[in-house]
């Protein structure tokens, strides 16, 4: 990425109950934004469907990715439903030095660990109306056991008490409604001025450097307190 053309870079947690509408929004925004990019993250679950190596996610055993963890190669990792699941922290800085905001869809366990690795982590989550709706689409996919369907709702309970500590709480009413909101999110924070003058302004903005300087003399004037 040129200099002209840099822009703040930050990880983008995403979360909410199975059903809530994630990947839908994840999926529209990586269509919509070449500076969006998802983070692909490794699991011991089997692979569902069409899902791709590499592209959805690096499928492993349970011996590599516990050996993985305990080099201290996640960012994050947790067990979900009886799997593993973990983000790759070498994915993440390569994605942030080139400038590309990284979306990461993970459970309320994964999203508390990058808020306390990462201090420039947005995280977003999303709520179903209700539970009553929220079992209907689960019960809509046709693809889960009733074990599964209850075990997820059981989950989600649990995970929508976390909601409060998150930067951002959309209530998924309306699906192109969620999405843009969630988009305005993105937008809004890399205007947030900390990123902006964190980054050394552009050639195209000359303007910033004014701005800059106050940063600078700002910052330095907090750390003397």
């Amino acid at each position: 990425m040129s200099e002209t053309t840099a822009r703040p870079a930050f990880p983008l947690v995403i979360s909410g109950p199975s059903g809530a509408g994630k990947t839908s929004v994840a999926d529209w925004l990586l269509q919509r934004d070449p500076d969006l990019v998802l983070s692909v993250s490794c699991t011991t679950r089997p692979r569902r469907g069409d899902e791709m190596e590499g592209v959805d996610y690096l499928f492993i055993d349970q011996g590599e990715f516990l050996a993985r963890r305990d080099r201290g190669e996640f960012l994050e990792w947790a067990l979900v439903h009886g799997e593993l699941y973990g983000t790759p922290q070498s994915f993440l800085d390569r994605t942030t030095r080139e400038g590309k905001v990284t979306l990461l869809d993970i459970d309320v366990q994964g999203a508390m660990q990058i808020r306390e690795a990462r201090s420039d982590a947005v995280l977003v989550f999303l709520m179903p109306p209700s539970v009553e709706v929220l079992e209907e689409r689960l019960r809509g996919r046709h693809t889960d056991s009733e074990e599964t369907i209850e075990r997820r709702l059981s989950a989600a309970r649990r995970e929508m008490k976390t909601a409060p500590v998150y930067d951002y709480l959309i209530v998924n009413h309306d699906l192109d409604a969620t999405r843009e909101a969630v988009r305005a999110v993105v937008e809004a924070e890399r205007c947030r001025a900390s990123r902006v003058l964190s980054m050394n302004p552009v050639r195209s903005e000359p303007i910033l450097m004014e701005a800059r300087l106050g940063f600078e003399e700002t910052s330095q004037n907090l750390e003397r307190k």
